[in-house]
């Protein structure tokens, strides 16, 4: 079974970064968000990759090379990005003769028993009770979470079940099928051709579909849920460094969870909670909390909270000088 990963967005919402970065490799907890779930695929024992690439392409593949260098991984190039449908529709030619496919995105960690997809006798897809559907696909199921209708970003929605970004496809031919006849009669949603009006069309034609709730699920796309999700991957065990396993850096409190990288120079700063520093930072005289610190950077005298700074960026010199009067207040939250 061929797991397809899409990986070819341009990341808007989490620019300045994604100009340099892609989305996928943006580190949470430690290590990058793809990495989450290639290692939660591979313990399911799935090992043939097929990555759609295409803005920082060469990025993406140099670092699943060298990362993963025994999985079996093939690269396909989505020259236009027309949507996640149009992106299952670039590897046509890799997964054609599959049986079945999983198919999960770039950005999404997800906590859902792989092994219940895997075994479930339908084509299916995992989904999350989520508070505004609006932002997202929506699955309409019965009372055994048959699914009945789906709905790319609904106006109203008629259910709170978002579609989490994780699929098993049994029928791949139906599904590229069906992508082709979106493509043919350019029928598309918010601009795009997008994989769950292909799965709606799917299920018009009589194709069983089944729901899985996961039990976590983090949309990495926004600055804010990339902090939300680096501090709950922290605060649960395997993810922090070991509290008694970091060197001893000079004059510097760590306030826990952390994950620090490798070969890190640090000094006369309080680092925590809920922060990830990349292997080869510099940093001192610094007060940082839940935050995420790219590699190579150097930051020196400064204070940060809720932020994210990428690789080799440097900050110095954060202080102020203030004069305050009498009953004054001053927030610069």
């Amino acid at each position: 079974m061929k797991v397809v990963i899409p990986v070819a967005g341009a990341g808007t919402r989490l620019r300045p970064h994604t100009y340099t970065q892609p989305k996928p490799l943006m580190p949470v907890a430690g290590k990058p968000i793809i990495c989450f779930i290639i290692d939660n695929l591979v313990e399911a024992g799935l090992r043939d990759f097929v990555f759609v690439i295409g803005y920082l392409g060469d990025k993406v593949r140099d670092f699943i090379e060298e990362r993963y260098p025994d999985l079996k991984t093939h690269f396909v190039y989505q020259e236009y990005r027309e949507g996640s449908g149009h992106a299952i529709w670039s590897a046509q030619d890799v997964i054609r003769n599959e049986d079945e496919i999983i198919v999960a995105f770039g950005d999404t960690i997800f906590d859902v028993d792989l092994q219940q997809m895997l075994d479930c006798p339908d084509t299916c897809l995992g989904v999350k009770k989520v508070a505004e559907p609006r932002e997202f696909g929506v699955a309409e199921v019965d009372s055994d979470l048959q699914v009945l209708r789906m709905v790319e970003k609904p106006r109203i929605p008629k259910s709170n079940l978002a579609i989490v970004g994780l699929y098993k496809i049994k029928e791949v031919k139906s599904l590229l099928a069906a992508i082709q006849h979106h493509i043919d009669n350019d029928i598309r949603t918010v601009g795009e051709i997008q994989l769950t009006d292909a799965l709606q069309y799917m299920l018009e034609q009589g194709i069983r579909m089944q729901a899985i709730p996961v039990n976590n699920w983090f949309d990495c796309g926004r600055k804010e849920v990339l902090l939300e999700t680096n501090a709950m991957l922290l605060s649960q065990r395997g993810y922090a460094s070991d509290m008694f396993g970091l060197p001893e850096f000079e004059n510097t409190i760590f306030i826990h969870p952390v994950a620090i990288g490798t070969d890190c120079q640090i000094s006369n700063s309080i680092i925590g909670p809920h922060v990830t520093v990349g292997n080869n930072a510099s940093i001192n005289h610094a007060i940082i909390k839940d935050s995420i610190i790219g590699n190579f950077a150097a930051l020196e005298e400064v204070v940060l909270k809720h932020s994210v700074i990428g690789s080799d960026a440097t900050i110095r010199g954060m202080n102020l000088s203030l004069n305050i009067g009498d009953n004054t207040e001053i927030d610069f939250d």
